[in-house]
Order: C-alpha cells, then structure tokens, then sequence
C-alpha cells in the first residue's frame, strides 16, 4: 500500500521560516520532519512512499536523491569517484517525489498522483505533524468498517477544525472550535479508490469539499488517537519537536497497543 506525503504547499510553512524551503523539509534533529513521519510508516512495513511535491520540489528531488549519501557510511577511491556504500541502517524506503505545482490544493495533489497510486486503498499524511499512531491498527479499523475513507482524530491544542462524532462515524467535518471535548483532524487519512468520485472541483481543499461530502454520506470514519501527536506549525513547535528527538526512541516512535475501536457491521451485500 502506498502513502502519500502532501509536501510543499506555500500555505504550509510556519510564518516564522524563511520561504526556501517546505514545512515538511524543516530540520528536526538533524533530519527532515518529513523522514521522521516516515519511519513511523516504516515501522510498520508500509515504505512505499510519493511526495506531493510544490515548494522547493527541486530540492525535495536532490534531498531524496541524495539521501543514500547522507544516511549511510561511504568509502570513496578518490582517482576514480567510485563509491561504496556501508550501510548503517536499513530505512528500506522507495520514494517517488511527484511535482504537483506550487499553488495546488490538496484535492488537485491527490488527482494528479492518481495513475501513480492505481486502483487500491491508499494512506494520506499532510507531513507537518508527527505521532506515535499505530498504523496497523488504524489500517484494520479502517478495513472493519468498509467506508471510502477514515481520518485521524486527535485532542490537540484547539487551532484548528473539528470533527463532529457519532460513535466513530463522523457526522460533520466544521471549521470552529465549539466544544472543550474537540476532537480535530490529525493529518493522518486512509482512502479508497472511489475517493476520486469526490475531487470534483480540484480548487477545493479536501477539507472544504470533499471531507465534508464524505461525512454527510457517511463514508468517513474516525479512527481516535488518544497518544502522542504534535503538530508544527510555529518555531515554537519545531523546538519542541527538536527537543523531543534526544528521547531514545523519540514519542512518535513508541507504541502502546490499544484496543481496536468497534465500527459499526457492513451493510449487507
């Protein structure tokens, strides 16, 4: 299965960064937020990776291109530039990096990288946040309920939209903050195919259109997260994350094993 990494749209950076380079390319800990996110994945065997790339593609292209240099040791014979890798680690990662353009919604990213993803499920992250989620689980609540999609619900700092909740169906996808109970989406979604019967105007961000289509159909589900989840959205929050990274292994890399929420039965055939 494949998951999709939203990179590089010029509304995502923190407004107190620089504008060369991408939210998701911001250095925590020596390594970019984006590869954080993707050892979350990894941990649980999903490394096929594509990047939905618009700011600083070029330099989301190099970064990946490059990266077998900087993640393992080398042994250079410096008459020829031969070069033999060591490998310190096995990420065990294939990753596509896609130019979506500079100014595209999150709808229109995920249209032009249909032909890349084909006809199955697929997994979503907006790549400017990071948690502890098990995504084994969160893939089999998603299977369990047989819905097009299901989406991340976390408590976080209230900045954001709200997720109005039946149980774990979700019965309104708003842009206010109403209650102390909140719950909000976390970035972290799981799609089927017939998602793309949703894009219709690819001007509209999936949280504007789409999301909220879905949860008047009832076809999104929530899959509640209850650990850690941390978003960046300022220099603030980057330091924080930063700090979290000294930690062995870092919050977002350590797992507690919950119980499966119940999803209500399928319909029948």
């Amino acid at each position: 299965m494949k998951t999709i990494l939203i990179a590089g749209g010029l509304d995502s950076m923190p407004a107190e960064e620089t504008s060369t380079i991408s939210k998701a390319m911001v250095d925590i800990g020596g390594r970019p937020l984006m590869t954080r996110l993707m050892d979350v994945y990894s941990h649980f065997g999903y490394s096929d990776f594509i990047v939905a790339a618009g700011h600083q593609s070029v330099a989301i292209k190099q970064f990946f291109a490059n990266y077998h240099l900087m993640a393992n040791d080398v042994r250079v014979a410096i008459d020829t530039g031969k070069i033999d890798l060591h490998p310190t680690h096995g990420a065990g990662w294939t990753v596509s990096v896609v130019d979506t353009g500079l100014y595209t919604s999150n709808s229109a990213r995920l249209c032009l990288l249909r032909k890349w993803i084909g006809a199955e499920p697929f997994m979503v992250a907006y790549a400017d946040s990071l948690a502890n989620l098990d995504v084994q689980e969160m893939l089999d609540f998603h299977t369990s309920h047989g819905k097009l999609a299901t989406i991340v619900a976390v408590r976080p700092p209230a900045r954001a939209g709200s997720l109005e909740l039946l149980d774990t169906r979700v019965t309104a996808f708003t842009s206010d903050v109403r209650r102390s109970d909140t719950w909000i989406n976390g970035g972290f979604l799981i799609f089927e195919p017939a998602i793309f019967d949703y894009l219709i105007d690819e001007q509209i961000p999936l949280e504007a259109g789409p999301l909220a289509q879905l949860a008047q159909d009832g076809e999104l589900m929530a899959y509640r997260h209850h650990g850690y989840w941390q978003p960046m959205d300022t220099v603030g929050d980057r330091k924080r994350l930063a700090r979290h990274c000294t930690a062995e292994p870092p919050p977002w890399l350590r797992f507690e094993p919950r119980r499966l929420p119940a999803a209500p039965p399928r319909a029948a055939e």
